[in-house]
């Protein structure tokens, strides 16, 4: 892909399921002719019904349906789900389908964790925000905390162009890849950029196995060492490289007001105690921390300065950094920047406790050793598991059940959504 800045378009910011889910439904309820979306969790809850029923009508006006979930993020769909959406013309794609030896997924660290929807070419939204029930706020204490963005303009030709070659890699092992093909070259006839509809100019960046490892890491790493004011980074899982880390800790020491708001409740203690080397790390070096405690967080955005900032899928950890198959938009533009960052600014004010090196307390003796060792292994367990198989992307028609009960410690993994 050409990483390159597309001007002419228009963000609208969506927090949690409340404002997600019915644009998105109201996008499908509305398409004519395509629907295209990439989830990594898709559950049979209230969220997936509706999402669902909403597919289902559209494959029945004559709209081309195709949906690609994760294997292992949602694992247990029924037949009675998946032959609905097959009887009425969905294509529902599995990402990494195959045998589980010993009920272990071979490609555990390879996950497709992209967030995506694309109708008609005309709308797309790129975020954090799965399909289901714990994204709302009537699920109770355990809701998640998360954002996504409907994109109007140039952009969405973007992609809707990413979305259908990733289809057709996927795609390229089954019966229909001649069929595929010759509806996707109709579509690339008729393929013309989307006009101009706002003022943001936006980049659409992934994180894949083979020719962009590393392109959103990159991008935060440019966006870092050019901020001159602030910086606000809130993620879920916070332990990105050391590099990261270093430019994190000079922009701070150049006076830049750099925050980050982070997970109050991870989902391990083991998290919890790596974390708080990193903490002292950063602290010493002037970075500002807030433990989001009102919900479990599940956000990954940030802001730099006046114009720049980014909404998507991934995390700022060694699985998104380095395994997963990630997609973020990055967007310059002061007003969507403003809006992204007042609402920052109100989660750190009414919803966050800011740590300090005096709360938190010396590290000496034991404690420093185990936080060390528990903070080093958190940053290189994903390299030392880079002997895994690399993860090309292969789909199939997902199949209902396929997924097995997980053990303790990677069921852990799954909520890393």
């Amino acid at each position: 892909m050409d990483r390159r800045w597309i001007p002419g378009n228009d963000f609208t910011l969506l927090e949690n399921g409340e404002e997600f889910f019915p644009r998105v439904f109201a996008a499908i309820a509305n398409a004519r002719r395509e629907v295209i979306v990439e989830t990594f969790i898709l559950f049979e809850d209230k969220v997936g019904l509706q999402l669902q029923q909403a597919l289902i009508a559209a494959a029945r006006r004559g709209a081309q349906v195709d949906v690609t979930i994760d294997d292992w993020g949602s694992p247990d769909l029924s037949a009675h789900f998946l032959d609905a959406l097959r009887a009425a013309g969905v294509r529902i794609h599995s990402f990494n389908p195959g045998p589980r030896p010993f009920g272990l997924r071979p490609h555990l660290l390879r996950r497709m964790h992209r967030k995506i929807v694309v109708v008609d070419r005309e709308v797309a939204y790129v975020g954090g925000i799965n399909y289901s029930a714990d994204h709302l706020a009537d699920f109770g204490p355990e809701a998640k905390q998360d954002y996504a963005v409907e994109i109007h303009g140039p952009l969405v030709t973007e992609i809707h162009r990413f979305c259908h070659a990733a289809l057709a890699e996927g795609l390229r092992h089954q019966r229909e890849k001649r069929q595929w093909w010759r509806w996707r070259k109709q579509w690339r006839a008729a393929a013309e950029q989307q006009p101009h509809v706002g003022s943001a100019d936006a980049m659409f960046v992934v994180r894949d196995n083979r020719r962009h490892m590393d392109d959103i890491e990159r991008h935060y790493r440019i966006a870092i060492r050019a901020a001159k004011k602030r910086i606000v980074i809130a993620n879920a899982y916070f332990f990105p490289g050391y590099r990261f880390i270093r430019e994190l800790r000079r922009a701070a020491r150049r006076g830049v007001d750099v925050r980050l708001i982070l997970q109050g409740e991870p989902d391990m203690a083991f998290v919890k105690t790596a974390a708080s080397m990193l903490y002292h790390h950063l602290l010493r070096a002037g970075v500002r921390i807030y433990e989001y405690c009102e919900r479990p967080l599940h956000g990954k955005v940030a802001v730099m300065d006046d114009e720049w900032c980014t909404v998507g899928s991934s995390n700022l950890d060694p699985m998104s950094l380095l395994f997963n198959l990630e997609a973020n938009v990055i967007i310059r533009d002061r007003a969507f920047t403003q809006t992204l960052s007042a609402n920052l600014d109100k989660l750190m004010r009414k919803a966050c406790n800011e740590i300090t090196v005096q709360s938190l307390g010396e590290l000496k003796g034991w404690a420093l050793v185990k936080n060390f060792l528990a903070y080093h292994f958190t940053r290189h367990y994903a390299r030392w598991a880079t002997w895994l198989p690399r993860h090309v992307p292969r789909l199939l028609p997902a199949a209902p059940g396929q997924g097995k009960p997980l053990a303790p410690g990677f069921a852990m993994l799954k909520e890393k959504a």
